[in-house]
């Protein structure tokens, strides 16, 4: 991991001839191009293989350069005071003077938006004069990148530069809750999801969006490793890996943890990191044992039930 001045200046001047860089922040590194650019955008879409309906998360330094491109009402600020910069993204209207492309946007009237807290990121955006469109920096589908070597292994040369931050801490997506009339938590994240109930009153809480695809995830396949998945697995299977949640006495080589003792934040750590390594290994079948659902445990399997689907 490099995080002197040299690699952010490296990354600027990417970034400013309308090129895409790949950049890390605390849930998955993230594809980024000037958000006000169409022909970052446009890249960017191209390289993801990414759907154009599928809109892109803009990532902004602080709540001033926000202000330019979204109306922000009492319920953000009170989020955003509580828990930005983290893993939580936030729907927004866009304001009809702000600069965002429509290829981030798809033309909807409405923007997704994103502190990370990621410090050498933060330090990037800093010292820009816009912010940047970066959704996670994988192929369209594909599990989400939680450091450099992944992000190389989704896009070889294809992609100039690569800000190394290390691995991902917590190693799953954002929280994306929509704050746009009724708030509704469009897709399930890093961030737990009962922190944000507490400041909404129920009778305005929309349950989690299942219709329209609003921001990135709620794809019906998403996340996936390429190959078939048996989820809620007790046994393993002839020539199958087999994902585990606690070590066992037994040794076996087909044996993946996620972690040592249960720790529902460890396994999600380490869930993509260790799915690409299954891949990467030549398995063709994968189970894996049974998450619990309690917390960030509800985004785990999130996660599984999409990857499982066939592509």
């Amino acid at each position: 991991m490099k995080n002197n001045l040299s690699n952010i200046k490296k990354a600027i001047k990417y970034l400013n001839n309308n090129e895409c860089i790949g950049i890390p922040t605390e849930t998955v590194y993230g594809l980024a191009g000037n958000a006000y650019s169409d022909l970052a955008t446009l890249k960017i879409f191209r390289l993801k293989k990414r759907p154009k309906k599928n809109p892109l998360i803009v990532h902004y330094s602080n709540l001033q350069d926000l202000k330019k491109d979204c109306e922000i009402n009492n319920l953000f600020l009170k989020l955003y005071k509580k828990y930005s910069p983290g893993p939580i993204s936030f729907v927004l209207k866009l304001k009809k003077t702000s600069k965002i492309s429509n290829n981030v946007t798809n033309g909807k009237k409405t923007l997704a938006v994103r502190f990370p807290k990621h410090q050498l990121t933060r330090r990037l955006l800093k010292k820009l004069n816009y912010p940047l469109a970066a959704p996670s920096a994988n192929i369209s589908k594909r599990i989400s990148p939680v450091c450099k070597d992944d992000v190389e292994d989704e896009f070889g040369k294809k992609l100039k530069f690569i800000l190394d931050g290390g691995r991902s801490q917590i190693g799953l997506e954002s929280t994306i809750i929509s704050l746009v009339d009724k708030p509704e938590i469009l897709r399930l994240g890093g961030f737990d999801k009962k922190k944000i109930k507490r400041h909404i009153d129920k009778k305005y809480y929309k349950k989690i969006g299942k219709n329209k695809i609003l921001v990135p995830g709620q794809g019906k396949t998403h996340y996936s490793p390429g190959i078939p998945m048996r989820l809620n697995a007790i046994n393993i299977r002839k020539n199958e890996a087999f994902l585990l949640i606690k070590k066992r006495k037994e040794r076996n080589k087909n044996f993946f943890y996620l972690s040592k003792n249960k720790n529902i934040k460890e396994i999600a750590k380490n869930l993509y990191r260790t799915l690409r390594k299954v891949k990467k290994s030549g398995y063709k079948v994968l189970a894996i044992e049974k998450i619990p659902k309690k917390g960030i445990g509800e985004t785990i399997n999130d996660r599984l039930i999409r990857a499982a689907k066939k592509l």
